[in-house]
């Protein structure tokens, strides 16, 4: 078992208190609830994805457990029969009925099918002659499922008629003498009209601006040139985009033009009437078709079951009412056979209870959730995985798992996982199955402990079958001391800090958390702290600590760095350097760096008509001047007066009596 498998939290309780093909109701959507946290749902989703018909996905959708013997025992043959009607014979040739259920409508109703409907109607009536025949072969082996073939009805005359006069989406040619002798005049008349315009084109190619004839709004026409109109006899039909050719059809082909459309009226006629009486024919077989349909149906969802059998390598469980599960070998359904440990399960008889313990991740949720998803499976008539299963029948399925906190109705874990208890002590009876996981957590240990132990005496009177995980101490000893409760564990290797996911019956475990913090490095002196907190000085001799190195000094965290004025005036200083284009806030106006910024923060900044100065908060670097200008650029030439850089020039030559004035 694979603790991981744990993904909802939330409380949910599941009772069967009615048929399954009940209504919708508020304990419905109770039912979908608890479904979905032992994640039943999943298996749900598996055996939809084994059919083919949206009538049986439905069926699948809203079933429930069945609650009367004969009734399950019924759908248990069928899920083996099923299961060996595919191994003998393979896939069933079934086929989704959606789409001719509207079809058939149509025809009650008196509307004409058209050619796509009528080949859907002679798809589906090949579909039931190839599952007659697939049922008829497996007769040979004497399955029962095989005598559904004598409720199909392949109606072979009304296939053969519409395969025969339907083709390709269309009335055939040959569907009728008459349909046939109509297009072969349509044929001729066609090409009549061509010949006649051709004719006119050869004999007239002077006046003519292309040499073949072409259809301009359903007439054949020749393409005369404009100044050449009086020279042809006929109609205008067109003209080009230019208007320097018409289009004209010949005074010759005009009279095959109105052969072709009285044939075209008489065709559609013809077809009309065809698909009329194959539309009357498929409306006599209405009554027929709905019985093949409801036999795909019902064939559908009983062969599913087989599908999902295969799929998950299932066994047929023996069924009892004496209140006993034994199951070897099992399997949680939705996980993965490459990492799922089979898990050995019994209980019933004197023991009621079973108080599960172990370490964390060992296993202990997914226990209880393979236990109880093998019973749901196996009362909804499906086989389990299992090598070897007797399950029995459970009037009601009662759940809790998760964490159950819910902040928009203001409840705390501990009160959200109160609250669906009570619900179930409410409903649980000696025919109910209970599973419920860390029981007691949430709050203070003590408190949670005796409530634990309250809860446990309450499912004990009711005589139900109940599994519980936790970690309290003080239950393992109520099981070990209380009748008709046993202790079990599951299995943890101390050594590698790995959980084999076996359940040990009539044992207790142990947490392990005092092993694997010593596996993983924790000192030795911080364990025996924690042992005589825990269990009191006495205990601390009884551990084995694994042999560590000597302590290391504590290295300590990461240090604050405290802000100093002389290294951040340094990173500053080289924000920026002089002709940077850089944009000013808020104003978002662009200027050009002249003086880096100094101690204070503060640089100068030359804009139009004036050089300002200004806090490097407000200013945003636009262009580096090493992008703008080359490496020996005197910027003087931007920043200074042009008498400044005269004095400057004459200062650098010889001695002077100027002096530089500083720009404001």
């Amino acid at each position: 078992m694979f603790d991981g498998a744990r993904t909802c939290s939330c409380y949910a309780i599941f009772e069967i208190c009615v048929a399954p093909s009940r209504k919708r109701s508020g304990m419905g959507i109770k039912m979908d609830y608890m479904k979905t946290m032992i994640e039943f749902h999943k298996i749900k989703e598996m055996w939809m994805e084994q059919t083919v018909t949206e009538e049986a996905k439905e069926r699948i959708r809203d079933i429930s457990v069945y609650l009367a013997e004969p009734e399950l025992r019924k759908h248990l043959r069928d899920t083996t029969k099923s299961r060996e009607l595919i191994e003998k014979l393979g896939t069933p040739p079934l086929q989704n009925v959606e789409e001719i259920k509207e079809i058939l409508t149509a025809a009650q109703k008196g509307d004409c099918l058209s050619p796509y409907q009528l080949e859907r109607v002679e798809k589906i009536l090949v579909a039931v002659r190839r599952l007659k025949e697939y049922l008829a072969r497996g007769k040979v082996y004497e399955n029962p499922l095989s005598y559904y073939e004598e409720n199909l009805d392949s109606m072979e005359e009304l296939r053969e008629e519409i395969c025969r006069q339907i083709r390709g989406g269309e009335v055939d040619d040959y569907a009728s003498r008459e349909l046939q002798s109509i297009r072969a005049q349509i044929v001729k008349c066609d090409e009549q009209m061509k010949q006649k315009a051709e004719q006119v084109i050869r004999s007239h190619k002077q006046y003519m601006a292309d040499s073949y004839c072409t259809f301009r709004n359903g007439r054949i026409c020749v393409p005369v040139k404009k100044e050449y109109r009086l020279k042809i006899t006929g109609v205008v039909v067109d003209k080009s985009s230019t208007g320097s050719t018409l289009f004209m059809e010949p005074a010759g082909a005009a009279k095959y033009y109105e052969e072709l459309q009285l044939c075209k009226i008489s065709e559609e006629n013809e077809i009309y009437r065809i698909l009329y009486t194959l539309t009357s024919m498929v409306s006599d077989a209405v009554d027929g078709m709905y019985d093949n349909i409801k036999t795909i149906e019902k064939l559908d969802f009983i062969l599913s079951k087989g599908k999902l059998s295969l799929e998950m390598d299932g066994v047929e469980p023996s069924i009892n009412t004496n209140r006993k599960i034994r199951l070897k070998d099992a399997r949680n359904p939705i996980m993965d056979r490459k990492i799922n440990v089979p898990l050995q399960f019994e209980m019933g008889g004197d023991i009621r209870g079973i108080i599960i313990t172990g370490p964390n991740t060992g296993g202990k949720t997914v226990a209880i959730k393979t236990v109880m998803l093998n019973c749901m499976m196996a009362q909804c008539g499906l086989h389990v995985t299992c090598r070897e299963a007797d399950i029995c029948m459970n009037g009601a399925y009662l759940c809790d798992i998760g964490d159950g906190q819910n902040i928009t109705e203001n409840l705390s874990t501990f009160s959200a996982h109160i609250k669906n208890v009570l619900d179930i002590l409410d409903q649980v009876n000696r025919e109910s199955l209970v599973i419920m996981d860390e029981l007691g957590s949430g709050t203070d240990p003590a408190e949670g402990m005796g409530i634990a132990i309250a809860i446990l005496e309450e499912l004990r009177k009711s005589g139900c079958l109940f599994l519980v995980t936790t970690h309290y101490p003080e239950i393992k000893e109520y099981a070990r001391t209380t009748d008709n409760i046993i202790n079990a564990r599951m299995t943890f290797d101390k050594e590698t800090l790995i959980p084999t996911y076996q359940m040990v019956l009539g044992e207790a475990g142990e947490s392990c958390a005092f092993y694997i913090a010593d596996r993983l490095g924790m000192s030795n002196e911080m364990l025996q702290t924690a042992i005589r907190a825990a269990y009191g000085n006495s205990a601390v001799a009884d551990f084995r600590f694994r042999d560590k190195e000597p302590e290391k000094a504590r290295q300590g965290g990461s240090r604050i760095v405290k802000a100093g004025k002389g290294k951040q005036g340094s990173k500053l200083a080289d924000k920026y350097h002089i002709g940077d284009s850089v944009m000013i806030y808020p104003d978002k106006k662009i200027g050009i760096v002249c003086e880096p910024i100094n101690e204070k923060g503060v640089l100068r900044v030359q804009m139009p008509g004036k050089k300002i100065w200004i806090n490097h908060k407000r200013v945003k670097l636009h262009v580096a001047a090493a992008e703008l200008y080359p490496e020996d650029y005197d910027f003087s030439i931007l920043f200074d007066t042009v008498e400044n850089r005269k004095i400057r020039h004459d200062m650098e030559r010889k001695l002077t009596d100027d002096m530089i004035s500083l720009s404001p």
